[in-house]
């Protein structure tokens, strides 16, 4: 089956951001203490929270810390107002960026990834400028699974799609307001993904050749870098033999 993984080009530098631990755990406690406050402490009743905790859980995220991060969120200790504002862009080659952010300070926030696209030949659009290029989904991710009853499975627990990606890893995708009942049914069935979130998808991607791929990588890297920035989406597309010569 057809489709697209954001795993499959860009996991080898995702590894290495991923690798700052105390700026990787600064954007999930944002994820938890916005998710708590807005649907209260209880995972059970409060579905974007328990993916937050799952994430934090996955990041090896001491129990402690979620809990603290938790209660703020509820308004049990000293609270944080997290405005999620998204911001939309271009890098050079017409590639379009969407920008995640969860920030108490929208001017510092908005000059600060305005710098990022300025430095490296980009600019910031106006709302809705590439939003409409992007679909949001649920992806599950799995390795060395029984591919032919892993379909099955997905399928059954009301997936949408099941494919190959170019490391070979399989992809599930639902649809994103599913993307926990998917992933308890494939759970329950024995198939526990080793990475799983709801991300936006482009869904016409854009081939690029040496120069703007490695431009696109390094506005990437310093959007993610920002403590702001929860997540960036694209739809720049690099071979594995563009990202060979870039490395």
């Amino acid at each position: 089956m057809a489709g697209h993984s954001k795993w499959a080009n860009i996991k080898h530098r995702k590894a290495a951001q991923d690798a700052k631990r105390g700026k990787v755990f600064t954007k999930i406690i944002r994820e938890l203490v916005v998710a708590a406050k807005a649907g209260g402490a209880n995972p059970e009743d409060n579905p974007r929270l328990r993916a937050a905790i799952d994430k934090a859980l996955g990041a090896n995220m001491k129990r402690d810390t979620i809990d603290k991060a938790v209660a703020r969120g509820a308004g049990a200790g000293e609270g944080e107002n997290y405005d999620e504002i998204t911001y939309e862009g271009y890098a050079p080659g017409g590639i379009a960026v969407m920008v995640a952010c969860m920030t108490d300070n929208r001017n510092r926030t908005v000059s600060d990834v305005r710098h990022c696209f300025t430095k490296r030949g980009g600019n910031l659009g106006t709302d809705g400028s590439v939003a409409y290029l992007f679909k949001r989904v649920a992806q599950y991710q799995f390795t060395d699974v029984d591919e032919d009853l892993l379909i099955d499975v997905a399928l059954d627990a009301g997936a949408e799609d099941v494919y190959s990606s170019a490391d070979k890893s399989m992809i599930v995708e639902a649809s994103w307001d599913s993307f926990l009942t998917v992933k308890d049914a494939m759970i329950a069935s024995g198939f526990v993904p080793d990475h799983s979130e709801v991300t936006f998808l482009a869904t016409t991607e854009i081939s690029l050749e040496k120069g703007h791929a490695a431009t696109l990588i390094a506005l990437v890297d310093a959007l993610e870098d920002l403590d702001d920035v929860q997540a960036v989406y694209t739809n720049g597309s690099i071979s594995e033999a563009i990202l060979a010569e870039i490395d």
